[in-house]
Formats: structure tokens, C-alpha cells, sequence
């Protein structure tokens, strides 16, 4: 008879039930009885068009269309926002822009800190016995903000607290847990006015170099982990500029295969930065076939908004937005639709794709549903799993995803079904309406032409929006 299962999974092939309890094949039972691992990595200031699977001809990323080739690739997926704090606010909540607690970058004030009710994807996972670590970036809360991932459900952290200490990818420390941890780089620093615990700044000695520390972090953790349930979020900083460098933003220890390019400097920089990540990431694949959890283990890449015009970067080089209008801070396509790529061997079909219709916000119900657990139902969230297992014909969708953005006078966007509308500013300003079937590149304003969407449009922004304290169009 089969045992009893450890855990209720909606999806039951990945229950195996072999042998009996006295069988030598037990312990391998056991393994595939338990909840698949969770590895969550996410680009900053990727483009939709920045990877070989997504297009892109002059930077190479063997590795991730490999993932893509072995997994699915999402083509109408997005991110939380078009920045980053409040995009992974989305992630971290599971709740849209006109419900998660930090809509914008404030950095170090306490309102870019989610609070001690917050739950989170970690929170969430580690009631139901998964170790839980943040490597990388975070952006939601200080050493001492009730935001701090230890204080969010993380049993392991290593990275940047602050995301002006993040534009540095030479940084003369990083945080360990609640430790400092010392590098061997040298830093200028340039003092901003929103930096509460670290000024930005520039390396005058580079050593150290952060996106190496991290995939050596991420090794390191599913090694030690590899026999219990973990979720890694691994929140990568490149290509995301250093702001306080100027022209030579896009740092890397060097331009590798580029280096002999007729390029700008900043461009071999760009694609210096995503071919070495690129590379990381093929090496943590290996790492999980090494340990023989590979088929155990549901693998997901993104970004956290779209590509950047930032440190010299220029995103028209590459295409990097493809064929989207927009780059990050715009709430048109080629700001907030970003690349995943999802790989679990044996449950995901291989080389397949998708034009399901999600959003970061789905990740709190995708990984309950995998988890064998219930998300909160404060959400707005919907799993995204029978997409992911191939039976897209059990799978729901949202009747609207829902942005807003209260930088450069605001603004505000909904997608229903082929439909996007965009309003600037936010709750006053006249709505454009495009048709993303025909005109992806949102440049024919239906408006006129289809009023009554308009107003569907109007009454979606009305009731997606709660009013926060913490943040007003008014600042």
C-alpha cells in the first residue's frame, strides 16, 4: 500500500509511491515525497530583450537559454513594478502596487521598510519547515527596521541592506546576517540625501567584486542545504548601473569576450556584466545535478523591472527592450514586462512557452501551491502552477494586473485581457488605451475609438488603488 504522503501537493505525479516502509528504495521515497526546493533569481535592470531566448543577438547567455530550452519561457509576465524596491515588495507581499506597503524607492526611510505583520514568500515558507535564504539585494528594510529579512523569515542573509549601498558593485562591505562583513575594496564615497545607513560611492581600489561573492554564497548554500526543503532568493545586482560612477557605471572585474568589441565601454560593460551572471548561473545548475536534487528543485530567472539608461548604459545598443516601448520608470510595456524562465526536470515540459498572463505577485501563491501550504488571503495572488505543469486548462487568471508609480509627476496602468491602459498622472490625468495584440509597441491610442474600455479601465484603477499614509502623488 502507498505510505501516507509528508505533505498535500494539488500536484500529485510529484507524489512517488515505491516500495514499502522496509524498502532499501525508502530514503529515495522520502526525497521525492518531500516539497520541491525553490530557487528564485532575479536580474536588476534586465531588459526583455537582453537574453539569446528572448532575442537578443549580441550578448551571449549560453546558460539561460540552455534553462529556457530544458524549462518554459513566460512572454507576457511582469514584474512588480518599474523600479525595484516596490517590485520586490510585490514579490516578497504578493499584492499588487495599490495594496503592497513600499510603492516606491525611498531608501532608508522607514516607509521602504515592510512592517512586523508583513508576510512574506520566506515568512510563509518557513512555517511549513523550509530553511530560507536572501543572497543579493534586498531594499525593504535596514539593520534595524522590522523589514530586515531576518525579521522576514529569511534564516540566512548575505548582501546589500540598502539599494544606494547597492549601486556599488565594488562596496567596501557587505552584511552577513547582522554583521558587517569587511571587503578589501576602497570606496569614494558620494553622500545622498535619501541614504540613511550608507552614502553611495564608487571604488577607487577594486578588489572584491560583489556579483562573484554572491554566486559563491548561492553554492555554498544549496550545498549545506541539499537535504531539507530551502528557498533561495537570489537577487542579483548587475546590470543595474552604479549611479554614483557617472559614464563608468557598468562595473565588472573586466570585459571577458567583449573586451575586443568596437564598442562603448559601457556597452561591453553591460553585456560583460550579464554574460558573468549568465555563467554563475549555469554553474549553480550543475552544482544541483552534482548533488542529485536537480529534479527536486524548481528553478525560476527574471527581472526586477526593465532595462536602465543609466551609468553610460544606452539600452538602444542592444535592444535591450526588444520590440516594447519603454524603459524602466515607464509604465509601458518595455518598463515592466521582463523576462522568466522557469526549469523543474521531469515537471515542467522542456522547451516550451507561454503567453499566460502573470506577475510577481503570483509568486506567493505559486510557491504555497508547490510548498503543499495556503497563501494569505489578503493577496493578490493566483498560482501559476497548472501553467508551469502543463495543464494550462486548470489554470486561472486575474482580471486585471495593476501598476502605479509615484516618481516623474505619477502615473498608473492596468492590463485586462489584450487591453493596456495607462493614466498620467495617477487618479486625474486623460487614459491612453492600447490593444497589446496588435500594437505591442503601444504607439496607436484606441481611446477615442473604444470608450466603454476606457471607462472598464477607469473603474480597475479606482478599486485596485488603496490609499496608503506613506505615499501620496504629492510625495
Amino acid at each position: 500500500m502507498c505510505k501516507t504522503p509528508l505533505f498535500v501537493l494539488p500536484i500529485t505525479f510529484l507524489i512517488a509511491c515505491s516500495g514499502t516502509p522496509e524498502s532499501s528504495e525508502s530514503s529515495e521515497t522520502a526525497t521525492e515525497q518531500r516539497p520541491p526546493n525553490i530557487i528564485f533569481i532575479m536580474a536588476d535592470d534586465l531588459g526583455y530583450g537582453d537574453l539569446g531566448s528572448y532575442g537578443q543577438e549580441m550578448i551571449q547567455t549560453p546558460r539561460l537559454d540552455s534553462m529556457a530550452a530544458q524549462g518554459m519561457r513566460f512572454t507576457n509576465f511582469y514584474a512588480g513594478n518599474t523600479v525595484c524596491a516596490p517590485s520586490r515588495s510585490v514579490l516578497m507581499t504578493g499584492k499588487h502596487m495599490g495594496r503592497t506597503r513600499v510603492r516606491g524607492n525611498a531608501s532608508g526611510q522607514m516607509k521602504q521598510s515592510l512592517a512586523d505583520e508583513s508576510v512574506t514568500l520566506a515568512s510563509m515558507l518557513k512555517g511549513v519547515g523550509y530553511q530560507n535564504a536572501l543572497i543579493g539585494k534586498w531594499g525593504l528594510g535596514e539593520i534595524d527596521q522590522p523589514g530586515m529579512p531576518l525579521e522576514q523569515g529569511f534564516d540566512y542573509f548575505f548582501g546589500y541592506l540598502n539599494q544606494v549601498h547597492a549601486h556599488n558593485h565594488f562596496p567596501e562591505f557587505l552584511w552577513r546576517n547582522r554583521d558587517s562583513v569587511q571587503l578589501d575594496n576602497e570606496v569614494q564615497p558620494v553622500p545622498r540625501a535619501y541614504s540613511r545607513n550608507f552614502v553611495g560611492g564608487y571604488a577607487t581600489k577594486k578588489v572584491e567584486y560583489s556579483q562573484d561573492l554572491f554566486a559563491e554564497e548561492a553554492l555554498s548554500f544549496i550545498e549545506k542545504q541539499k537535504n531539507e526543503p530551502f528557498f533561495l532568493y537570489l537577487a542579483l545586482v548587475v546590470p543595474h548601473a552604479n549611479n554614483e560612477a557617472g559614464s563608468k557605471g557598468q562595473e565588472v572585474p573586466d570585459y571577458g569576450i567583449y573586451a575586443d568589441k568596437d564598442w562603448p565601454e559601457p556597452q561591453k560593460g553591460t553585456a560583460a556584466m550579464i554574460s558573468r551572471m549568465d555563467a554563475d548561473i549555469g554553474e549553480m545548475m550543475d552544482a544541483l545535478k552534482q548533488h542529485g536534487i536537480d529534479e527536486n528543485t524548481i528553478m525560476f530567472f527574471t527581472s526586477d523591472n526593465g532595462p536602465h539608461s543609466e551609468g553610460g548604459n544606452d539600452p538602444q545598443f542592444f535592444d535591450s527592450n526588444g520590440s516594447l516601448q519603454g524603459i524602466k520608470r515607464d509604465l509601458t510595456e518595455g518598463g515592466i514586462r521582463v523576462p522568466l524562465i522557469a526549469r523543474w526536470p521531469g515537471q515542467i515540459p522542456a522547451n516550451t512557452t507561454t503567453d499566460h498572463i502573470g506577475y510577481f505577485g503570483d509568486m506567493m501563491a505559486t510557491f504555497a501551491d508547490l510548498a503543499g501550504t495556503k497563501a494569505p488571503d489578503s493577496t493578490q495572488s493566483i498560482s501559476i502552477v497548472p501553467v508551469l505543469t502543463g495543464t494550462p486548462s486548470e489554470q486561472q487568471t486575474h482580471d486585471y494586473l495593476y501598476w502605479e508609480f509615484y516618481e516623474q509627476g505619477s502615473r498608473q496602468a492596468v492590463r485586462f485581457g489584450k487591453w493596456k491602459a495607462i493614466r498620467e498622472p495617477m487618479f486625474t490625468g486623460n487614459i491612453q488605451l492600447y490593444n497589446l495584440e496588435e500594437d505591442i509597441g503601444e504607439s496607436n491610442d484606441l481611446a477615442e475609438q473604444y470608450p466603454e474600455r476606457v471607462e472598464e479601465a477607469r473603474a480597475m484603477m479606482e478599486e485596485a488603488h488603496q490609499p496608503s499614509p506613506l505615499w501620496s502623488v504629492n510625495g
